[in-house]
């Protein structure tokens, strides 16, 4: 069996660009949408920058990008199996330096997306905290992580578990001397909940 090879410009910053000129945007257009600068954003998209999970957030939401766009996933279902179903071999990577994600959700836009995040020692989502509507949870599959929400901060070892709204300022970081790999879930929240 043969795993699907994304497209040869795959990158995250020729999906950023693709995507910006399929909608038509400017530099200076997303960066007023996205509250990134146009610097920052032109270094994303020649693959010179390595962005906090914040600044990809930010892009992403202004572009109105589903997950897996990010991540240029490729459906391949030549094996016969079903659209719910995501084999091991045909997880799709994002290699953000200290950081790295693996997409666990199956092909499509869904409401709930899964995924293995891999954070280097001393890395982090940035210097920024996060926040928009969601619901974040995981639990710690190796190593430890410091979690931030709303001001409060705990340190997360292997087995331990959180569930947060992540419309609260929050954000992690690895102060260990090994990786930390953590299963992150996040749900799409119903806007008037937010209202």
């Amino acid at each position: 069996m043969t795993t699907p090879t994304p497209p040869e410009d795959a990158s995250i910053g020729a999906t950023f660009r693709r995507l910006r000129h399929e909608k038509g945007m400017s530099l200076q257009e997303l960066g007023r949408e996205s509250g990134v600068s146009v610097g920052m954003i032109s270094q994303i998209e020649r693959d010179i920058a390595n962005p906090s999970m914040r600044v990809l957030t930010a892009l992403r939401r202004a572009l109105n990008m589903p997950m897996q766009e990010m991540f240029s996933d490729i459906t391949d279902n030549s094996a016969g199996d079903p659209p719910f179903l995501r084999r091991a071999e045909k997880r799709p990577h994002i290699d953000l330096g200290p950081l790295q994600k693996e997409l666990l959700t199956s092909g499509g836009n869904h409401h709930l997306q899964m995924m293995i995040l891999t954070i280097a020692p001393e890395g982090s989502s940035g210097n920024t905290a996060l926040s928009y509507p969601a619901e974040k949870g995981g639990l710690v599959l190796e190593g430890e992580l410091t979690l931030f929400v709303n001001g409060q901060s705990a340190l997360l070892k292997e087995g331990d578990s959180f569930v947060f709204d992540s419309s609260l300022e929050h954000g992690f970081r690895n102060d260990s001397s090994a990786p930390a790999r953590i299963l992150w879930v996040i749900g799409a929240v119903q806007f008037d909940r937010h209202l």
